[in-house]
Order: structure tokens, then sequence, then C-alpha cells
């Protein structure tokens, strides 16, 4: 199912703040370290389930890593940043501030994602160039 050693980046699928972001992320993973999955597909279930992850706070993203287990909001986008291409690994210094002001600004454009870049009325459905980067949904 999930590749050994690959983090597995679970996503809103409807989302389209987040779709954009995973096409970023894709752009820019040259150590192919992701795979992906939505929080609404089945796979993207389970890993919640078998994670315990309280759904009530989960906004829009969840990184899980082979070594450290479950990351969310602010820590798991600059967790993600950290394994980039380009200038992106240096925003993993914002982990020096205090989390609750990381996730209260994550919080915030979680909050107001649809408002602000809409909501498609299904998953996003990657290229056949792309489809092995996610996992089997």
């Amino acid at each position: 199912m999930i590749q050994e050693g690959k983090k597995v980046i679970l996503f809103d699928g409807v989302c389209n703040l987040c779709n954009n972001a995973v096409n970023f992320i894709i752009k820019h993973d040259k150590k192919d370290s992701f795979r992906y999955a939505s929080l609404q597909s089945k796979i993207g279930k389970q890993l919640i389930a078998e994670g315990n992850i309280d759904t009530s706070r989960l906004d829009s993203i969840l990184l899980i890593t082979p070594k450290k287990g479950y990351f969310h909001k602010s820590t798991a986008a600059l967790h993600i940043a950290r394994q980039l291409s380009g200038g992106y690994p240096l925003l993993f210094v914002f982990l020096v501030l205090p989390k609750f002001i990381r996730d209260r600004i994550y919080d915030t454009i979680a909050k107001n994602r649809y408002k602000w870049f809409g909501k498609k009325e299904s998953c996003m459905i990657p290229t056949p160039e792309l489809k092995n980067l996610f996992i089997d949904q």
C-alpha cells in the first residue's frame, strides 16, 4: 500500500487550495519523498483510523512519516517544506515559533479556504503521469 520510506500527505480532496498545494509539492519534490491521498478516500480514512486521529481537529492536511508519526496543521506544512527543492526548506525555521501562533495563522486560512479559493464537487483525479504518486484510493 505505502512504499517503504515514503511520507504520506493526506489532503482535503475537494479543496482548490489543497489540490493546488499538492500540485506545487509534486513539482518541488525532487527527492520523490511523498505519496498522496485525499482525506475523503478509503485509504485516507483508514490511515486516520490507524493513527487514532481526532478528525474534529483535522482541517486540511496531515503528514504521516515512517519514523516520527503524524503531523498536522502548520507543523505538517513546515515538515513538507523542509523536503522540497529550492529555498522552501528555509521555511522550516518557523518551527521555532510557538505552535499556537503558527496554528492560529494556519487555522485562519483553513477556515476560509473554500470561501477564498473555492471547492470542487469531487476529489481530483491524478493524470496518468502522476497516478503512481497517489496511494490506491
